[in-house]
Order: structure tokens, then sequence, then C-alpha cells
């Protein structure tokens, strides 16, 4: 290598002998700060050229990265001022070029030794050339010596792995000839039993995994095995399934298991449990559309001639009950198919729910199902619900036949899905087992005859309404049925019961339809009730108003009887439904007469009230031996007579029937009233002599024959009656004696209060003298009363007596005085009890 001193003067040192020219003058561009004049390279000028023109807006942009030099060209045209700039650009290139120039001389002492040492390196790196030559000649040869011993080791172990490939697929043919010889003894030796079919399916598994699993495509003697397999695989597929079927079909659950355990041990049980669920499914979507077929019903019903099915879906002249006969035919034997589908598949379920894997004791179920899926029952009755649901709504939109056959027979539609969902429940029914249907399934297949279900009542609903029509009309007033009418809807009524008797959620329906008849018969019957001063005379003759009414309130009556004891034979649920339809007839029944009977009423209350006319007082012996009775009671038992004639002779049953009627409540409570009526005025007599107790005793015993000759058998009024009976004897007892007597037990208390006024001296007035009350208006407030509140009327007369006679002085009081203390005080005490 050549000495540095020796070489050759650099370019770079010549120029430090360079003197600068002299530089040009540089006028920066507007907008551009001016640039110092360039001096010699030992003056070389602060700051740097560089830093200028990083502050200078225009030479700025030459200091970017982004620079483009069209876009600063188009520019600086488009400025207008392109030869200023250009020469700018000129002045300011010259700048640099010597601020280059410069610092080129100022470091060219640095720059030569530099150079000098790359001279020494090129020297260097020429050395190690050569030694890197020679180092890869070395590694060739050692390449050439190494590689022919490592392609025969590559060779030998190539050899040995093919060896030991062959040995194990040879090993392996070998082992599944063993296996196929096995099995074709197992399958040729005659019909296999089930223990066989299981064995053979486990070993053709055996022998198609070992086929896959150790890659023997390709060998010819294999291959000729697995064609066999194959052949022998579709047997074993075939008897398993017909062994399935058949258990499925006769609900044998052992022969179910048999064959599942053959589809399991060939590995394919949910692909073989996926088609017997599609096949069943199949099935009963099937045996749906056959039932609702309308092309098979006309064929079964002899074509389309007489007996024939139309497009429209509608029987030709003559057809009608040959091509209901058939459809009803077909949806019996649909639903025979469902329940076959349903209870098959629920056996196949079972046998998974109870089968378990031998080794590891997992359950059947779980190799098929998993958790959160629906199980295979309700798979199966979710498809046959929706394909019968589609048929149903298809059917009754477009067959007016089946819509009208399936409305008419809506009960036996109905009665048909209840016996299928029982007949599955009942045969499904196996404690430690779900059942096949669910409360949610049974409503589904429920629900999809709802269609008809709604046409069937409306249906009701419009029969019997029609019937209503016609014996009420709305435009007609004065019109009253005929008992034939009345009882031909009774009738009809019944019928429609009857129909539906045996299914309990359906009669509840049909009964809410025959409420809202009975409502609106009530109202049709309320609208020609007349209520006139002619319905409430109770002095002559019964008019042709009250005749009328009588004949509504018997009607009325009839039906309310007749369906009452129809429904009495029903479950309590089915009927309270029409119990509140039943009271509103009862009650339309009861208003045609009742403002007849409180006529009537009033009429023998106003006779009675005549009591107070009459003296009770006098003595003497002629009024002891007057055995005619009062003239009050004389107007009573005419009036009663009247009544009986005119009125209560139309309305109540004849004597031979011994039913309980309308009208016979109402004389009932009519001769109840009468009754207590004459008891509470009778005791308000005041004063009563001797004489006037056996007048009034007299009284009492005509008041007796009256009401039960002509009103109702006084014998069977019980309280009244036997209030009145001990009320004729309790007047004729001694004060002392009414202590302890057993006949005031059937009084009511404010009748003996009232009473024993009569009694006590003048100055113990009475409630109604103490209040300056008629007889009337006293009667009135009682009735508003109860028992505490009359005594506490009776008590202030008593304290009135007590202050009076303190106010005398005198010290003792009245016996009856004390005994109404004593009465009314047990009367407190046992109302507080209460």
């Amino acid at each position: 290598m050549a000495s540095p001193g020796i070489l050759p003067p650099s370019p770079l040192q010549k120029l430090a002998t360079f003197k600068n020219p002299s530089t040009p003058s540089y006028s920066a561009p507007a907008g551009a700060s001016p640039l110092p004049a360039p001096a010699d390279a030992s003056s070389y000028p602060s700051p740097s050229p560089l830093d200028t023109f990083a502050s200078d807006p225009v030479f700025s942009a030459f200091l970017s990265p982004e620079f483009d030099s069209a876009r600063f060209s188009s520019q600086a045209l488009s400025s207008g001022s392109a030869a200023a700039l250009a020469e700018s650009l000129q002045d300011a290139v010259r700048v640099l070029q010597t601020h280059l120039r410069s610092e080129v001389l100022a470091r060219h002492s640095a720059l030569l030794s530099q150079l000098a040492s790359l001279r020494s390196a090129e020297s260097s790196l020429a050395s190690v050339r050569s030694g890197v030559d020679a180092l890869q000649s070395s590694l060739r040869r050692a390449r050439h010596d190494l590689a022919e011993p490592r392609c025969a080791v590559r060779a030998h172990t190539l050899q040995l792995s093919n060896l030991h490939a062959a040995a194990d697929l040879l090993a392996s043919a070998a082992r599944l000839l063993r296996l196929s010889r096995r099995l074709r003894d197992l399958v040729d030796g005659g019909p296999p039993d089930r223990l066989d079919l299981a064995k053979a399916a486990e070993m053709h598994r055996e022998i198609e995994l070992l086929y896959q699993e150790r890659s023997l495509a390709g060998i010819s003697v294999v291959e000729d095995e697995i064609r066999w397999l194959s052949e022998t695989g579709g047997r074993l597929r075939a008897e398993a399934m017909k062994a399935v079927e058949r258990g499925m079909d006769e609900y044998n659950q052992n022969d179910i298991w048999c064959g599942l355990q053959v589809f399991y041990n060939l590995g394919e049980l949910r692909s073989a449990v996926d088609t017997l669920i599609s096949k069943y499914k199949g099935m009963g979507v099937k045996s749906v559309g056959a039932a609702l077929d309308m092309k098979a019903i006309s064929t079964s019903s002899g074509g389309f001639g007489p007996g024939g099915v139309q497009r429209s879906g509608t029987p030709q002249i003559g057809g009608g009950k040959r091509a209901a006969d058939g459809l009803w035919e077909r949806m019996g034997r649909c639903m025979d198919e469902l329940h076959k589908v349903v209870t098959a598949v629920w056996h196949l379920q079972t046998v998974l729910l109870k089968k378990r894997v031998p080794f590891t004791q997992v359950l059947f179920l779980h190799e098929v199902w998993q958790e959160g899926d629906p199980l295979l029952t309700e798979r199966v009755w979710e498809a046959l619900v929706k394909a019968f649901a589609n048929q149903i709504k298809s059917a009754f939109t477009a067959s007016s036949f089946v819509k009208e056959a399936f409305t008419h027979g809506y009960p036996k539609l109905f009665s048909m899905i209840e016996n299928l969902l029982e007949r599955i429940l009942r045969d499904t029914n196996v404690k430690g087992v779900l059942p096949a249907l669910s409360a949610e399934g049974k409503e589904q297949l429920v629900s999809a005859i709802n269609i008809f279900q709604t046409a069937f009542l409306a249906s009701c609903l419009s029969r019997l309404s029609d019937n209503v029509n016609s014996i009420f009309p709305v435009s007609s007033r004065g019109t009253i049925p005929s008992k034939d009418q009345i009882s031909r809807i009774i009738l009809r009524i019944q019928e429609e019961i009857e129909v539906v008797r045996m299914h309990g959620h359906l009669i509840l329906l049909v009964l809410h339809e025959i409420g809202k008849v009975l409502l609106l018969l009530a109202e049709r019957a309320e609208y020609q009730i007349s209520t006139g001063p002619e319905a409430r005379q109770v002095t002559g003759p019964a008019t042709a108003a009250q005749i009328k009414n009588f004949a509504l309130c018997q009607h009325l009556q009839e039906i309310h009887a007749r369906i009452s004891l129809t429904t009495s034979s029903l479950p309590t649920i089915a009927s309270d439904v029409l119990s509140p339809s039943l009271g509103v007839i009862y009650g339309v029944a009861c208003d045609s007469v009742t403002s007849l009977f409180q006529a009537m009423l009033d009429r023998l209350e106003s006779c009675i009230l005549q009591i107070h006319e009459q003296d009770y007082g006098a003595e003497g012996m002629d009024a002891m031996m007057d055995n005619n009775a009062s003239n009050y009671m004389d107007e009573l038992q005419k009036a009663a007579i009247h009544f009986r004639s005119e009125f209560l002779s139309k309305l109540l049953p004849s004597s031979a029937s011994r039913s309980e009627t309308i009208c016979t409540t109402l004389v009932r409570r009519m001769a109840s009233r009468i009754l207590l009526f004459f008891i509470r005025h009778a005791s308000l007599v005041r004063p009563l002599s001797e004489s006037g107790k056996l007048r009034l005793a007299r009284d009492m015993a005509e008041l007796e024959l009256a009401v039960g000759q002509n009103l109702f058998p006084v014998e069977q009024l019980g309280a009244p009656y036997r209030a009145l009976r001990a009320f004729r004897p309790v007047i004729f007892l001694e004060t002392d004696q009414l202590k302890g007597s057993p006949l005031l037990k059937d009084l009511p208390p404010s009748v003996i209060l009232h009473h024993l006024y009569s009694r006590a001296p003048d100055e113990l007035q009475s409630p109604s003298q103490r209040n300056m009350l008629t007889p009337v208006q006293y009667s009135l407030w009682l009735d508003s009363q109860g028992e505490d509140q009359i005594w506490k009327g009776i008590k202030a007369t008593l304290d009135d007596y007590e202050r009076k006679v303190k106010a005398r002085g005198d010290k003792e009081f009245s016996h009856v005085y004390l005994l109404m203390l004593r009465i009314g005080s047990s009367l407190a005490e046992n109302t507080s009890s209460q």
C-alpha cells in the first residue's frame, strides 16, 4: 500500500489555494428575507443560509420532504413574477454553492485523514478475501467427503420406514381379514338372533374403523372384503330398523332396545333416530292430509255422481250424508294414526331414556338429544299439531261442506280430539317416565279446532235467538207466546245441553251462550209486562193486562223450573254458569206479578189496620156472648176469597202438584206477612178487656181460617203460624204467669212488650202515644227497625213512667213495668252477645 506521504495532491487540497470569486449580489424575492453576501472561506458568515432559508416563506418549501417541483412551478407562473422568482432562485443556488465550497475548505484536513483510512482498509480487505477463498475451498472438500455417507444413511432410513409401514399395513390387513372372516362366520351361520345382530354390528364397526384409520384403501383383497362389508352393513341396518319399527308398532320396548343397540354399535344411533322421527312424523302429517282430502272423500262417496263432492267442496244432491260419513270415518282413522305415531315415538323415547351405554353409563338419550332441545315426542307433536291446524284452517275457508259438517258436528269433532288426548295420556302414563303430552301440548291441539268451536257457538246462539225472536217479536207488544212455543224453546235449550253434556270444557261455553239467550228472553218478556193501573187492581175480576202478566209469569216460571232441573244434574261449576241468567228470568217472572201481590197485600193489611177502630175494651155479657167476627175480619175474609177465585186460582198450580213455584213463594210470603202483621197490631190494641180478649181470639181463629183456606196452608208457614198460635193463649195469661211461660219463645220480644202496654197503667204510654204516631205510621217505623231499636223506643216510655212515679213520690212500680224491663234487658244482652 502506498504511503500517505507520497499520494498525489487531492483536488480538495487544491481548493485551499483558490480565491473566492466575487459573489454576485442576491436579491430576495418578494416576501423573502435577504441573504448575506458570502465571504471567503476564512470569513464564513453566520448564521447558516439553511437557517435563513427555513424562515423564508418561499425557500422554506425546498426543505420539505413533500416538495413538488411541478406544483411550485405552477404557482410561480400563475403569480405573474416568474422571471423575478427565477432570478432569486439562481441567486440562492449561487449562495448555496459558495457555502458548500467554504464548508469543504474548512474541513480539508479531516477529509484527507478519512481518505487515508479508506486506502488502509482496502489493503486489509484484500488479505481477508484471500483467506475466505481458502476457507471456502476447505468447506467444499468437507462437504464432498460427508455427502456420500449421508445419502447412504438417508436411503437406509427410507428403506427401514417403508419396511415398517409395509409390515404395519400387512398386519392391519391381516387383522381386517381375520375380523372379516369371523364376521362372515357369524353372519353366514344362519338367521341372526338379537345378540348376533348387536355383535355383528360391533365387529362391522371395528372393521370399518380399522379400514379408515389404517388407510387400507387400494389393497385388492381388502377392497373385496370392504365391498362385502358394505353389503353386510346394509343388511344389519335393515334388520335393526325392522326390529325398532316392529317394537314401536307393537309397543315392544325390548325389540326397540335391540335395534337401537345395533345402530349404536354401528356408530349410527343419532342418524337412525332422526330417520325414525322423520318417518313417523311424515306418517302423522300424511294421515292428517288424507283425513281432509276432499278428492278422497268424494271417491269414497261414489265419485262425482250422486253422492260425490264438487270442486267447491259442496256435495251434490243426495251425497251429503255419504260424504259426511266418509269425512267422519277418515277423521276417525286419522285420530287412530296420530295415537299410533305419538305412542310409538314415546316408546322410542322411553327406551332411550332408560338404557345406558355399557361402559360409560351415559343414557342413550344423551347420544341423540342435547339439553335445552325439544324431546322426541315434542318434536313430533309440534309437527302434527302444525299440520293439523293448517289443514283445519284450509278446510274451513276452502270447503263449505267441511265447514258445515264440522260446525254442526263440532261436539263430535271435539270428542274425537278429547278421546285422542285421553288415549295418549292413558297409554303413556307410566310412573317415573315423562308422558307423551304436556298440558301445553294438549291445549295446542284443542286450539287448532277453535275456529269451528267459534262457529258452533255462534250457530247455537243464532238458533236459540231465532226461536226467542219468533215468539217475542221486537215489533209487536202484547203478543204472548203459547205454551207449546215455550215448551219448544225449552226443549231446544235442553237439546243443546244434551249434545255437549259429556264435554266438560265445551258445556261451559254452550251454557254461556244459553245464558245470553235467557237474558234476551227475559228482556223480551219484561218488555211485554203490563204495569198500568189495570195490572194492580184487586177489587174486580182479573183484567186482560193481569191475565197477560199471569201468562208471562207462568211461562218464565216454566222456563226457570225446567232449565234449573236440567242443570241440576250437571257439575256445580257448570250449573253456576246459568245461575245469573236464571236469576234474571226468576226476577222478571216475579216482576210480572209483584205489583199485583203488593196490591193484594196492601188490601189485606188495610183490613187488619181497622182493628184499631174496634172497641176491645168493652165489658159486659153482651160482648162476651157475641160470637160474630169483627167487621174488618169479614172484609179480610171476603178479600181473601176474592183473591183466591180471581187471581190465585190462575197463578197457583193445582192442589195435586207439590212443586214450588214463584207464585207459591209469593203467596207464602204474603200469608206469613199477614199473620205477623195481625199479631203486631193485635199486640198494639189498648185497652183490652176480658171480653175484648175473647173477641180478639175469635178474630185470630177467623184469620187462621181465611188465610189457610184462601191463601196458603198455615201449618206450612212455620214461625209466623207458631207466633199466631202462641199469641192467642198469651193474651189470657195473668201478668205474673208470663215470666216463665214457654209460649214467649215463639213470639218476637217486641210483640210481648207491646201487648204488655194493654196491661199497664194509663200513665205508661206506648211509643206511638208518646210520639203521637198513627198506627199506620208506627207500623211503617216498626218495618224499618230491628228488635234492638224497637226496645230503645219502648225503653224511652218506661223511663218516662219511672220519672212520673218518682215525681209523685211513690216507691212502687207496676208489675208490668218491671216485667217489661226484664224482657227488654234480656233482649239487650242477647243482642250485645250476638
